[in-house]
């Protein structure tokens, strides 16, 4: 079992305009299949998970697409019985600093009702991007070195996870990406240096417990020597 599953939740707007749909509707039934499968992944017993919910990048999509998503945010987050049943811990990574203040005060009240969580701890990034990350933690680790906090010598690569979002979890082993896209757009630049990848031609909102199931099948096939022989 993966300790820890990155997936990259695409192909929304092509499953929709397949269907004669607006891309609306497809980030509607991607929106869908992200609970299943984060119900399905906590009950199969993986530990960690990390979605890529929205990017950095994202805000150049048309106005009206960006208002939907958030407005599909903003009713997740209001759905009080979301993960509180399921015994998900689920955290926020991005910066949300740019988000309006309804969103924030809704993030942190979902943060606070699930931090006693024992089951999966379910990542969204949500404003995320990976150089923006590592630009944000070389900051932090400058601004310690000059307060004399730390030295030059001292920093090494576990100074800059301690300084990423997702500080104090095992980085990605395994990162799965749909709709038959093979890059990975930004997306844990630091923690997936080691991670194997898992394709699929699936659009995200077709995407199913099985297909889960499938990938986490193969990845346990797989041979991780991580430099070694």
């Amino acid at each position: 079992m993966p300790q820890h599953i990155a997936i990259i939740m695409d192909g929304n707007g092509r499953w929709a305009k397949r269907r004669g749909m607006p891309r609306t509707a497809g980030h509607a039934a991607g929106a869908s299949t992200f609970k299943a499968i984060a119900r399905h992944a906590n009950k199969i017993g993986v530990p960690f998970m990390t979605v890529y919910a929205f990017s950095t990048e994202n805000w150049k999509r048309p106005p009206e697409e960006v208002d939907n998503i958030m407005k599909l945010l903003k009713d997740y987050l209001k759905d009080a019985k979301n993960f509180k049943d399921e015994n998900i811990k689920v955290r926020f990574i991005g910066n949300l600093e740019v988000l309006d203040e309804e969103i924030k005060a809704l993030i942190k009240e979902d943060e606070e009702a699930s931090k006693d969580a024992t089951g999966m701890t379910l990542n969204i990034a949500l404003n995320y991007g990976g150089r923006d990350e590592l630009v944000r933690a070389t900051k932090e680790i400058c601004k310690r070195v000059q307060s004399g906090a730390l030295s030059v010598d001292e920093i090494d690569e576990q100074t800059v996870s301690d300084s990423l979002y997702t500080a104090g979890q095992p980085d990605p082993d395994f990162i799965i990406r749909p709709s038959g896209e093979y890059r990975l757009s930004n997306y844990l630049i630091w923690q997936s240096a080691y991670a194997e990848f898992w394709f699929s031609d699936i659009l995200w909102p077709d995407f199913k417990p099985r297909d889960l199931d499938r990938a986490i099948r193969d990845f346990g096939h797989r041979n991780r020597r991580f430099g070694g022989v």
